[in-house]
């Protein structure tokens, strides 16, 4: 097991201990950009808030450990590797159509104000509004949810997990950690995703040679 980072010394051997096997169960790009902090007082045994452009620095995943233990290890690694996939699918700086919709935007009205255009300020902030609301749009849609999911099926995969298995501790745990968290009802996003995944199961399973 790797050791842990100095700036977790303080905290509980067990937590610590923990924390250092999550580092370890997380993909390359997760270590460089991703945090994991213990967070005692939160309801839920697992957290992360929606990494916007303007919050530099590490993206932090808070853990409640006292709850956290009350999951099995499965449903642990899996709820862990999902949020960790949701969190690094945001690129605020990956240009792609949208994205460099908005950056040609913001550029083009700075030009704008500079030249004291009014009817190109107008133009050219619109354009901007537009290209960041469907950017905004994309990165908060549905599919993002599932595709989160999936990664953290694959990444579960290169972990010594089959499929069926990390999609059903996937699932097990958006229920398990719902009620931990005190929640009596799933939410519609929750559902759907336990829908997708019992299929990605029975695709799995019928795919067995």
């Amino acid at each position: 097991m790797a050791k842990p980072r100095s700036g977790y010394r303080g905290v509980d051997p067990q937590v610590e201990a923990e924390i250092a096997r999550l580092r370890e169960l997380m993909p390359a790009s997760g270590r460089m950009l991703v945090e994991i902090t213990p967070q005692p007082q939160q309801g839920e045994a697992i957290a992360a808030t929606f990494p916007y452009p303007w919050r530099r620095g590490l993206r932090p995943v808070t853990i409640n450990f006292s709850l956290w233990p009350e999951l099995p290890r499965p449903q642990r690694d899996l709820l862990f590797l999902r949020t960790v996939a949701w969190l690094l699918q945001v690129q605020w700086f990956k240009v792609d159509w949208f994205q460099g919709l908005t950056l040609v935007g913001v550029a083009g009205t700075g030009f704008e104000l500079f030249q004291q255009d009014a009817v190109g300020v107008l133009v050219a902030g619109g354009l901007t509004a537009v290209a960041a609301r469907q950017l905004w749009r994309d990165f908060r849609s549905p599919q993002r949810e599932l595709d989160a999911d999936q990664e953290a099926i694959a990444v579960a995969q290169r972990r010594g997990y089959n499929v069926p298995e990390a999609a059903r501790a996937l699932g097990e745990a958006i229920e398990a950690s719902a009620a931990l968290g005190g929640r009596p009802h799933l939410t519609a996003a929750e559902l759907m995703r336990l829908q997708n995944l019992k299929a990605i199961r029975a695709n799995a399973t019928t795919a067995k040679p």
